[in-house]
């Protein structure tokens, strides 16, 4: 049916709603991120915005939700709190229904899926994991697409994975293996098409992350399982470098990391 919305195999997707709400809502959204990580840069409490900017912490608390009714006066009081130029503001909600097509890369215990998936949250877009979408499509676990065809069938498999979802949706957040590296084709083809951001952390907390996910198998008789990680990351450096942006979150609470990858996303989505 003509201008059905068809959900992605994999994707979590709110319902339908008119066209012109979600353009308010996706605008209104992007004002609030502006605000919340203009905050975030200056290390301010939302109480402390609040007493410098006269905008009441709830009212705050609203907009950076993305539920405020924000009005242009109050704009220009948090831009003055902020030292953003109330353009900035204008700018942002001008870019918010365009292209915002986003790809992060790394080995796993990064943080792909859990920065991802409140990132699109937060941004009203849907949240992809592309080898949910492989499954989905071949009807096998991954374990058993590679069992069957070998990691070459399944590299075939990501690929053609990756050019739907490129060519299905304009707006989403997608996580990818941390192998997609060691395919150039597909690699170029995800840097080609998607703003990449390169999740870093240091070896050992890839490999707590994982850990405490409840996934032993890391670890499990294999007494060098970090060192034969450290090689793969130093093996794949090289190649995750050519990501677009890099995000560090070693060390970092996901609430720290979240904020810097909005950060992030604000200076693709702006160019610079």
């Amino acid at each position: 049916m003509a201008g059905k919305v068809i959900p992605l195999p994999g994707a979590h997707l709110a319902s339908e709603t008119d066209p012109i709400d979600d353009e308010i809502a996706a605008i209104t959204r992007a004002i609030g991120q502006k605000v919340r990580s203009g905050r975030d840069q200056r290390g301010e409490s939302r109480r402390e915005l609040s007493e410098r900017s006269g905008v009441s912490q709830r009212y705050l608390a609203q907009i950076e939700a993305g539920e405020g009714n924000i009005s242009v006066g109050v704009l220009v009081k948090l831009g003055r709190a902020l030292e953003i130029p109330v353009a900035d503001f204008l700018s942002v909600a001008t870019r918010a229904n365009a292209e915002f097509r986003i790809a992060l890369v790394g080995l796993r215990g990064a943080g792909k899926s859990t920065l991802g998936e409140r990132i699109a949250e937060a941004s009203g877009v849907p949240f992809v994991e592309l080898n949910d979408w492989i499954e989905a499509e071949s009807g096998l676990a991954v374990a058993d697409v590679i069992a069957l065809y070998g990691p070459e069938g399944y590299r075939d498999l990501e690929k053609q994975a990756l050019e739907k979802v490129a060519a299905t949706h304009d707006r989403l957040v997608l996580a990818v293996a941390g192998g997609i590296v060691d395919a150039p084709g597909t690699f170029d083809l995800l840097l080609g098409r998607f703003h990449t951001i390169w999740l870093q952390a240091r070896p050992e907390e890839h490999m707590e992350r994982v850990i405490a996910q409840g996934d032993e198998r890391p670890m499990a008789g294999n007494p060098k399982a970090l060192e034969e990680l450290k090689a793969i990351l130093r093996r794949r450096e090289l190649q995750y470098a050519r990501a677009h942006r890099v995000l560090d979150t070693s060390g970092k609470t996901l609430e720290a990391s979240e904020a810097e990858l909005r950060s992030v996303l604000e200076s693709l989505q702006g160019g610079s």
